[in-house]
């Protein structure tokens, strides 16, 4: 499952999203987590010190490699030079998958143990002095919405995204790349204003928005939110002491974090497994291809010169069964027929007695 976490900056949208990421990990799930934001702090809210997180990949920076890596052989595609964040695969396209080693993951992600549970951490890179006043932060989150366009994931397989912060993803098409979002709000006005903006903006898109109050004090604090956001609420969270005593840099083991935190992150995981059932391939790459076409007209096309609209492959569907080389490779599944979870290259295989 794709994940997002949204909401407004302070709204504790980092804290929660390392809380779930946590919580997976310990469920020994393969995970894949990505630091979107313009405040890079995901780093450092999985435990890494600030040398180790300043010491992260940056996505951006190594986005030749990412181009080049992922057109593979496909025809429609000339060169690196010529694809953008939108591009979307095809046959011949070499595509990525959670629990792979291949050349992206080896220049870009750097392996997190938490509890010794192993997790993929990807990160954007913050604003560097050569980008001020001449760039726009979504020129490095352009990387994580290719990967996303080349990502294919299976069931109980998981990509976390920290999102930036209020509705700036709707700045690009990354925001219809995920099964469901978690929208963390503050039981105030301010809180649920980022809410009511993102569900507005996603309605034509069949985004599934589910609310994480946080910060709750007590039952008027949900009774609020409750009028505020209605089914869309899904779990509300108090104060903790695990994550204070985290975020001093004094973290007590996982598996002390409190009864009632744990269960909201299960919640979490529920919904998000629920979401997989309802996945639709076809809308999935449509929508790809929709925001691709816009972006090529609008810009794409003048700064590549070329016409990026030849890059779509009208008979190409992104589904859980493409191969490497993006074209089928397993039969689907009959329905109801068990998918048997991929091994995690990053945990050692267990030995026989």
């Amino acid at each position: 499952m794709k994940i997002a976490f949204v909401g407004k900056g302070g709204s504790g949208k980092t804290t929660l999203s390392s809380l779930f990421i946590r919580h997976l990990a310990a469920n020994e799930a393969p995970v894949v987590a990505v630091d979107a934001d313009i405040n890079q702090h995901l780093g450092a809210a999985l435990g890494l010190a600030e040398d180790e997180a300043a010491a992260l990949p940056a996505l951006g920076a190594h986005l030749p490699l990412i181009k080049e890596y992922l057109r593979g052989s496909n025809p429609r595609i000339a060169s690196a030079d010529t694809m953008i964040k939108t591009t979307p695969p095809g046959a011949g396209s070499r595509l990525l998958r959670i629990t792979e080693d291949n050349p992206v993951y080896e220049a870009c992600a750097r392996t997190v143990l938490l509890d010794g549970e192993p997790v993929r951490l990807m990160a954007t890179g913050p604003f560097t002095e050569s980008d001020l006043g001449v760039a726009c932060y979504h020129s490095k989150v352009g990387a994580v919405e290719l990967c996303l366009n080349h990502l294919v994931d299976g069931p109980d397989e998981y990509v976390v995204v920290d999102m930036t912060a209020g509705s700036d993803s709707f700045a690009s098409g990354m925001f219809t790349r995920f099964d469901v979002t978690f929208l963390v709000a503050e039981p105030t006005r301010k809180g649920i204003s980022v809410y009511r903006q993102y569900k507005e903006y996603a309605r034509d898109f069949g985004v599934v928005l589910k609310v994480i109050g946080n910060k709750v004090q007590g039952t008027d604090d949900i009774e609020f939110l409750q009028d505020e956001v209605g089914e869309d609420l899904l779990v509300t969270v108090g104060h903790s002491d695990w994550v204070r005593a985290m975020e001093k840099g004094r973290p007590a083991a996982f598996e002390l974090l409190e009864a009632s935190n744990r269960l909201a992150l299960q919640a979490l995981q529920d919904a998000a497994d629920d979401s997989y059932a309802h996945r639709d391939w076809d809308r999935y790459t449509e929508q790809m291809v929709h925001f691709h076409l816009r972006n090529a007209q609008s810009w794409g096309n003048a700064k590549t010169g070329a016409d990026l609209a030849a890059q779509v492959d009208p008979d190409f569907v992104l589904r859980e069964s493409t191969a490497a080389s993006g074209l089928p490779a397993d039969p689907e599944p009959a329905a109801g027929d068990p998918v048997s979870p991929r091994p995690n290259p990053l945990r050692p295989a267990p030995q026989p007695a």
